[in-house]
C-alpha cells in the first residue's frame, strides 16, 4: 500500500508517494538519495542515521515514513550553505579533529546540532548526554565532545544556519 504524504526536507517542501513500511532512513537514502544518513546497525543502537525532525534527532531507522507528514526534517545534507560554506558545527568537526572515518559524523553532527539549537550553552556533561546514542569506533569521543564545545559560540550566535 502507498501513501502520499507532504513534509518539509532541508527547507523544500516534499510531496512523496510511499510504501506504508518505509522508515525514515530507507525513504531519505535510498528514495531521496540523501546518502550522508547512513545506516549502521538498522535498529537504533547505533545513531549513524540521525537526522532532525521537528527540532528532535531522532534514529531514521526505527521512524517510519509516514510518520513524517507534516514534519520537517533536517538532514545532514542540508546543514552546508548555499555557497557550500559549512554550518559551524560541520566546521569545528572538521577543525578538532572529530572526524575519522567520518561514518558516524553525519549523526554525531546532526545529535550535536539539535542540542545546540535546543541548548546553545550545554555543558560537558549536557553533551555526553546528547551524543550517548550515537556510537563512534574511531576517535574515543574526545574529540567529538571538543568539536561541539568548539561550536557552541557559532551555533549561539548562528541559530541553525540556513533551515531556521
Amino acid at each position: 500500500m502507498t501513501t502520499n504524504i507532504s513534509f518539509i526536507l532541508n527547507g523544500d517542501e516534499i510531496s512523496y508517494d510511499i510504501k506504508d513500511h518505509w522508515t525514515l532512513l530507507h525513504l531519505l537514502r535510498e528514495e531521496m538519495g540523501m546518502i550522508g544518513t547512513k545506516e549502521g546497525c538498522g535498529n537504533g543502537e547505533c545513531g549513524a542515521c540521525t537526522v532532525i525532525v521537528d527540532k528532535l534527532a531522532v534514529n531514521s531507522c526505527l521512524y517510519l515514513a509516514v510518520d513524517v507528514a507534516g514534519a520537517t526534517i533536517e538532514t545532514i545534507e542540508g546543514l552546508a550553505s548555499a555557497d557550500g560554506t559549512l554550518h559551524p558545527i560541520q566546521q569545528s568537526f572538521v577543525d578538532n579533529g572529530g572526524i575519522q572515518c567520518g561514518f558516524c559524523s553525519p549523526g554525531m553532527i546532526m545529535s550535536s546540532k539539535a542540542l545546540l539549537d535546543e541548548n546553545p550553552d550545554a555543558n560537558h556533561e549536557e553533551i555526553k548526554h546528547a551524543l550517548a546514542g550515537n556510537i563512534c569506533r574511531c576517535t574515543g569521543y574526545v574529540q567529538i565532545f571538543e568539536s561541539v564545545e568548539a561550536a557552541k559560540r557559532p551555533a549561539a550566535e548562528n541559530q541553525g544556519g540556513k533551515n531556521e
